[in-house]
């Protein structure tokens, strides 16, 4: 039998659920589909249990460099199986808050696979021969790992998920991909006593973001004994009785494993895309300024749609469609804006941190001249108590400006830089000015004063930097 919404959602992931929370709360009827736990990839396969990784790897580097802050510490074994447990314990409390919100706001949730239906009734979600009619359909269903053809069988050749299995550490891994995925493997598995090998096609790190902060990543990485070898293009890889053999152009690398991180590409084949009318944009669903896709009713949201795939993104997106598809039925008065994609702040949780919003030097000076202002990090109180004593501070804070204009670039490489970038994207996002951020006080000693630094320089009147 059929049921009628408002709204259903294919894909409970962060965009999905969002979108369906949203909705909710502005007095909409929903559905929500997918063959997965609600939370998808970010809570149960991504950036939860990664970041819970990199924390048990941060906290056996603050083992290691314990006496040097005069602290007595003894560095045994890493438990692998229980970092494991300690990661699937945060995912738990999560999953189950989660679970509460869906619940409390009356959302029918449908733990199948589904696919989209269009037809003289209009658009719905197919499950099992039932269709969830609704007024409205979203597209949501995520993005899964890029394999480059190779043979992931999850015991050598890997996925970033299985990576996250792993009850047992190797003792070598082949890392393939530098971008952010490839660089929190690599980081979080040498800062737990593994020997890493970085392997990236392009010429840099994280090719997206500012060159001269990849570099700086780049040196660190390396001083804490991470092979890295740039454009390198691995030809093959086999599995051999107790290990992986990979061949690049110019070389041959052996190790337990071989982690497959060269990206993820939108979950699309299989949920009746085309039988609907839904046109593709390259490897992504096309769609207009309001999310909305070429099949009438039908809109899609996250990492379907091009642009960033990050889990934050995908929050914007499900709260805007939500909010679009009540204020073209009635029950939202605003007409909601989606900003731009660049406005959308960018992490790397290694070790040191890669933060950023908004343009690149490089981007930024295509519409003209820039100004630029670097804060060291070795100049900022609260970055070298966090330090080891003896270890040199190498991050950079960077603001880029249009020549005696707004902020259009915040950039940063260090320990905890994650931090900063928030107040990052409200610089960019408002459009603000470094005069206008002069007269705020940023209290002392924290790590946000380095934004303060750069930020003073460029209106002028630079505190803790020569003119």
């Amino acid at each position: 039998m059929s049921e009628q919404f408002d709204v259903a959602i294919l894909g409970a992931g962060s965009a999905g659920y969002a979108c369906a929370l949203r909705a909710a709360q502005l007095g909409l009827t929903v559905a929500l589909v997918d063959e997965g736990p609600v939370g998808g990839t970010c809570l149960h396969r991504g950036c939860i249990p990664t970041k819970s990784w990199l924390q048990a790897a941060r906290v056996r580097q603050s083992v290691v460099t314990a006496p040097s802050f005069g602290i007595g510490a003894e560095l045994g074994q890493v438990d692998a199986a229980a970092i494991l447990g300690y990661a699937e314990g945060v995912v738990g409390q999560l999953y189950k808050g989660l679970q509460g919100l869906v619940a409390s706001r009356g959302i029918k949730v449908v733990t199948a696979r589904g696919a989209l239906v269009t037809d003289q009734r209009g658009p719905g979600i197919d499950v099992d021969g039932s269709v969830l009619r609704a007024r409205a359909v979203v597209i949501a269903t995520g993005a899964e790992p890029v394999t480059l053809g190779l043979a992931v069988d999850g015991t050598h050749i890997l996925t970033s998920w299985q990576a996250l299995q792993l009850s047992t550490l190797p003792e070598r891994a082949i890392v393939l991909g530098g971008g952010v995925i490839g660089v929190e493997f690599a980081s979080m598995w040498a800062d737990l006593g593994v020997q890493v090998t970085l392997v990236e096609a392009t010429a840099s790190l994280l090719p997206t973001e500012e060159p001269d902060l990849s570099r700086i990543l780049h040196a660190a990485l390396v001083k804490r004994g991470i092979d890295i070898r740039l454009s390198s293009s691995v030809s093959a890889a086999r599995v051999t009785d107790d290990a992986v053999r990979v061949e690049l152009e110019d070389a041959a690398l052996e190790a337990d494993v071989l982690l497959v991180a060269a990206g993820r590409r939108p979950l699309l084949e299989g949920i009746g895309l085309d039988e609907a009318g839904v046109e593709r944009a390259g490897a992504h669903i096309a769609v207009d300024e309001n999310l909305r896709t070429t099949a009438r009713g039908v809109y899609a949201a996250g990492d379907v749609v091009a642009g960033p795939q990050l889990a934050h993104r995908g929050y914007a997106h499900g709260l805007f469609v939500a909010e679009h598809i009540a204020h073209t039925q009635g029950k939202n008065s605003q007409r909601p804006t989606l900003g731009p994609d660049s406005n959308i702040a960018r992490i790397t949780y290694s070790h040191p941190q890669v933060a950023s919003v908004g343009l690149t030097r490089q981007q930024a000076e295509v519409d003209g001249a820039v100004e630029v202002a670097d804060y060291p990090l070795r100049g900022n109180g609260r970055a070298l108590i966090s330090r080891a004593p003896g270890q040199r501070e190498t991050g950079v804070v960077r603001v880029i400006r249009r020549a005696g204009g707004e902020i259009v670039g915040v950039h940063a490489v260090g320990d905890d830089v994650s931090e900063l970038i928030a107040e990052g994207s409200l610089l960019v996002g408002w459009g603000a000015t470094p005069e206008d951020l002069r007269d705020i006080i940023h209290p002392h000693p924290t790590v946000s004063e380095a934004l303060a630094e750069a930020n003073l320089k460029l209106a002028g009147s630079p505190l803790h930097m020569h003119s």
